[in-house]
């Protein structure tokens, strides 16, 4: 049985960047018996003070993407697990993407594998996707919830552009799903600017607000 101590010490470890320690430490929580979840939860948490260092100075953009690397290390080793365990039965259908003019897919491809931990059904568009092609696939695909990424202010008007596109062409299909957007700039008031519904910073925030929408009947 884990204990708080237990917690702490993997949460500081990523935060640390402490790539091998945090490894065997997992695979030592998951031969326990330990929550996968949990595992995830802590992790994230570590991504977090990682955040924040950078924010500080006290790291650089290298420390950023080492810690979601090493935090893509941990969800790679998880994942299989609870396909093992999961319900077959997918929580809803999910289509991401990053928006045109923009290439950055960390964020983006650490929500869609976390999702899939947590038995979603992922359609993922890549990057620099045009809003023709997002409202295109949305009518394709008829997806619960759609979710547009973005790391540079640059994307703000291709973002507002797309979610624009797509509640036209949701409008015309007769579909209804709710319109996330999320990045390191992403705020309430780029929200409000682009029209979106929902807005977050970081990938296991998505995963809850995911669940929190799915709950209600659509």
């Amino acid at each position: 049985m884990k204990t708080d101590n237990n917690d702490q010490h993997l949460i500081h470890l990523l935060a640390d960047l402490e790539e091998d320690a945090v490894l065997e430490l997992v695979q030592k929580r998951i031969a326990a018996g330990d929550d996968l979840m949990q595992i995830l939860e802590e992790c994230n948490e570590g991504m977090q003070i990682v955040g924040k260092r950078y924010e500080q100075g006290e790291y650089y953009i290298a420390g950023l993407i080492m810690s979601g690397e090493i935090f893509r290390e941990v969800v790679e080793i998880i994942q299989p697990l609870l396909v093992k365990t999961a319900d077959k039965k997918s929580s809803g259908r999910i289509l991401v993407g990053t928006v045109a003019g923009d290439i950055h897919d960390i964020g983006k491809n650490m929500l869609g594998m976390l999702l899939t931990c947590y038995g979603f059904t992922v359609i993922d568009l890549g990057v620099d996707v045009p809003p023709a092609e997002f409202a295109a696939k949305a009518v394709e695909n008829k997806p619960d919830i759609v979710g547009l990424s973005g790391l540079i202010t640059a994307s703000f008007e291709p973002m507002k552009e797309t979610v624009s596109m797509l509640r036209a062409e949701a409008a015309k299909n007769k579909l209804s799903f709710p319109i996330l957007i999320g990045g390191g700039m992403i705020d309430e008031q780029v929200s409000q600017y682009v029209g979106a519904d929902y807005w977050l910073k970081d990938a296991m925030a998505g995963v809850r607000l995911c669940q929190k929408l799915l709950v209600k009947p659509q």
